[in-house]
């Protein structure tokens, strides 16, 4: 077989467009790859929902990958072993109530099983601002009358060159932050739209020190819309509520996205 450098070209360029178009109008779009919206994209994609993972890094996965200071072992705890069963996520009991995983393995089944899912993943994708709708008088003065209607996405070496280069938008029902520890949509929304989120003080309030107990529990306590449209899920949740971080455990992620995932079906459902 003759290898024709043109039809290589041609083939990996048609089938990107294609891919990407297809995601120009959406029910969810996911702000960053890691475990907590790989599991709520998996969840969401299974269920026929039309999503969309943006990841401005090379590798989805986030902090995943690295373990515990580059061991690349995790910990999950008990709660979570059935979404580590229905991934196909190995793992070994090291002490009651801890369980632990490989970091490799668990990180690129769930990107795998996120795609075949039916969620598409663009990774090297960054997004740099919301597009937002008037959603009309509600009578409540403690909620904004905008909602989050879609984003704004550029190339991730673009941005980080700081070339003068205008984005290109997507529409899309609900957004997810899943961007870790700098909350990135969330500090969009306060930074250049004004506007309060749910929490607090009205702004991202930044996560406090590590306490794993708390941390785990909280990240899914505080995976919520924290602005209209606008879910929170992982660390992101964490972040933006003021809660504290909570290491290489990573059961408090995987039942964030789930829990994130099934709402955002009830409420498209409606």
């Amino acid at each position: 077989m003759n290898i024709d450098d043109i039809k290589i070209t041609r083939a990996i360029i048609e089938q990107y467009f294609q891919k990407f178009l297809q995601v120009l109008e959406l029910e969810v779009a996911l702000v960053g790859a890691g475990p907590s919206n790989l599991i709520c994209g998996t969840i969401l994609g299974e269920f026929g929902v039309k999503s969309a993972i943006f990841e401005s890094k090379l590798s989805p996965g986030g902090g995943m990958w690295g373990g515990g200071m580059m061991f690349n072992e995790i910990v999950v705890q008990e709660q979570a072993l059935p979404l580590l069963d229905k991934i196909g996520i190995g793992y070994k009991k090291h002490d009651e109530g801890y369980f632990v995983a490989d970091s490799i393995e668990s990180t690129s089944t769930l990107v795998s099983k996120c795609v075949k899912s039916g969620t598409k993943i663009f990774n090297l994708v960054k997004v740099v601002d919301v597009i937002f709708a008037e959603k009309g008088g509600s009578g409540d003065k403690n909620r904004s009358s905008k909602k989050v209607n879609g984003l704004v996405l550029n190339w991730s070496p673009v941005e980080e060159l700081s070339l003068h280069v205008d984005p290109l938008s997507i529409r899309s029902t609900f957004v997810v932050d899943g961007t870790g520890h700098s909350a990135e949509v969330c500090s969009i929304i306060t930074r250049k739209m004004g506007e309060k989120l749910a929490t607090r003080t009205g702004q991202v309030i930044g996560e406090m020190s590590m306490c794993a107990e708390k941390g785990e529990e909280l990240t899914v306590e505080n995976s919520v819309e924290i602005f209209p449209g606008l879910y929170v899920t992982g660390m992101a949740a964490n972040a933006s509520k003021g809660s504290p971080r909570m290491g290489p455990i990573f059961g408090g992620m995987l039942l964030s996205g789930e829990k994130v995932a099934k709402e955002l079906i009830s409420r498209l459902k409606e």
